[in-house]
């Protein structure tokens, strides 16, 4: 051939190969020349974090925090994927995203089988009020009401923070007709809205659900609420998590993240009608509507998340693990219902799943304009919550008290005629203490009974004597305020029923027991 025809092909088809290449490099260097005569050539890179429109997790998604992000360098992607926490693991796990917020339960029960790929760098916020357990009250007027009933329809959304209530309440109040295994009793609800339907159209007894559903309900006549998360701690909480690659390769990133997050928490912190505002933007629901759903959730702050969740105290302070404190929690309520056989978590070693240096950084140095706990403002959802103090009550007062229901309690053992508590007796109580923990706001009747044998009188005396032993070592040993207590001797004159098949020695060796029962206040 020609060696000026091989000449030509060659410049054709460096030529073709220089117009494709230009068509397909065309959008890059517009892109980039775009961004080097813009602000964006400042722009770092990309955060991707995977959440849905839970009203906690507002902040980070919120105007200010992205604007924030967009003074560091940083643009926030904040991907809405309709709660769908499997596919939310799945994304981190192959590293789709960057961060993830979800419930400590919901983290657990989801990627447990994924090796865990992420960590848990910050509290964002703790329900409170926003989860609940109503009932048409004709049907249990408490959750002992539903002790037994093998015929309670409960409507739910599954892998709801509202289902982690249901199996925490099933778990720690011994009611385990709230999971019920039956079609025709379980209820399986696409969201709180549906739940709302049914229990207003009669088809459910019990229904669970959140903000602000949990509102629209109470306002009908017959709906009342056997448990909110207003009265529980650390029960239903809400963490950020971040890819464990992600940590590794951008600390910087993380850093910044947190830092703004905080920031932006303390702006709407001082502008709470701005959050209102920006709320009802989002939302569009009215005002009513949002205000309900605000209250149903506590922000965790930059101090708290230090000193009452991470461990983390200046020199001489003190502080809390308590969030490693929920993580247990959790793994137990989640075995009790079945979703785990054995301890899902890494080496049995919840701190696997936790990382507390960015924040432990940030509390060293300080966060620019962040102010400290004592001047903190008391308005709205930030209210800094403390630990209840309660006033004595009359006994008219106590006999006035709506009952929650009994706590989960192991027999309470004594002495034939004696009211000492002994070593497994005491045991026993330490771990009930741990459950009570969790709902701070309920006040405690400690119920002493004995057998349906002997004189009534010295079986009332001496319940009362148990009772009263139970509350005095829960005062000395755990510090539960003697006026959040009640001792009552009931005698034999509450027996547990008999079983069909159960001798009667059988029957009168469990009816000496001492019982726990959570009690409020209504307003």
């Amino acid at each position: 051939m020609n060696k000026r025809i091989v000449g030509a092909l060659i410049l054709l088809v460096l030529g073709i190969i220089a117009i494709v290449g230009a068509w397909y490099l065309l959008p890059y260097f517009q892109d980039a020349k775009q961004r080097a005569t813009s602000d964006a050539g400042r722009t770092k890179g990309k955060i991707t974090v995977a959440l849905d429109n839970w009203i906690g997790y507002f902040i980070l998604r919120s105007p200010e925090m992205k604007k924030l992000m967009h003074r560091s360098g940083w643009v926030l992607a904040t991907e809405d994927d309709d709660a769908d926490y499997p596919a939310r693991m799945a994304r981190l796990k192959a590293g789709e995203i960057d961060f993830a917020v979800a419930t400590v339960d919901s983290y657990i029960l989801n990627a447990a089988g994924l090796g865990f790929p992420g960590t848990i760098i910050m509290v964002v916020d703790e329900s409170k009020g926003g989860d609940a357990i109503l009932a048409r009250k004709d049907e249990a007027a408490n959750l002992d009401a539903l002790k037994g009933r093998s015929d309670a329809r409960i409507a739910f959304t599954p892998g709801s923070p509202s289902h982690h209530l249901a199996k925490a309440a099933a778990y720690h109040f011994s009611v385990p007709e709230l999971l019920p295994r039956d079609d025709d009793y379980r209820i399986e609800t696409r969201g709180s809205a549906d739940a709302l339907n049914r229990l207003l159209a009669g088809t459910t007894d019990v229904a669970i659900m959140w903000e602000p559903d949990v509102s629209r309900a109470l306002a009908h006549p017959g709906i009342i609420k056997l448990l909110g998360t207003e009265d529980t701690e650390k029960l239903i909480v809400d963490v950020l998590i971040v890819h464990r690659k992600y940590s590794e390769k951008n600390p910087g990133a993380v850093k910044t993240l947190l830092a703004n997050y905080f920031r932006a928490l303390k702006k709407y912190q001082e502008a709470p009608q701005q959050l209102r505002e920006q709320v009802k933007a989002e939302t569009g629901l009215t005002e009513h509507a949002v205000d309900s759903m605000l209250k149903g959730v506590k922000w965790v702050n930059l101090t708290q998340n230090c000193e009452q969740w991470f461990g983390i105290s200046p020199p001489g302070g003190a502080s809390e693990d308590g969030l490693v404190s929920a993580v247990e929690s959790a793994v137990k309520v989640l075995m009790n219902a079945g979703d785990f056989s054995r301890d899902p978590l890494p080496g049995g070693d919840p701190y696997r799943l936790t990382y507390s240096r960015y924040l432990e950084e940030l509390f060293l140095t300080g966060v620019t304009g962040f102010t400290s706990p004592a001047d903190e403002q008391r308005s709205g959802s930030f209210v800094k919550q403390e630990k209840a103090t309660f006033s004595p009550l009359t006994d008219e007062q106590w006999n006035r008290l709506t009952e929650v229901g009994k706590l989960k309690l192991d027999p309470v053992m004594f002495q034939h005629g004696s009211s000492d508590l002994d070593m497994l007796g005491k045991e026993v109580l330490d771990k009930a203490v741990q459950l009570f923990a969790h709902y701070p706001n309920f006040r405690l009747i400690v119920k002493g009974h004995t057998g349906t044998k002997g004189d009534p009188e010295e079986n009332q005396r001496l319940s009362l004597e148990r009772a009263g032993a139970v509350t005095r070592y829960l005062s000395v040993t755990h510090s539960i305020d003697p006026n959040r207590m009640r001792a009552v001797g009931l005698g034999g004159t509450e027996p547990l029923p008999k079983k069909d098949d159960e001798l009667l020695r059988s029957w009168q060796y469990r009816l000496p027991r001492v019982e726990l029962v959570l009690v409020r206040e209504e307003y």
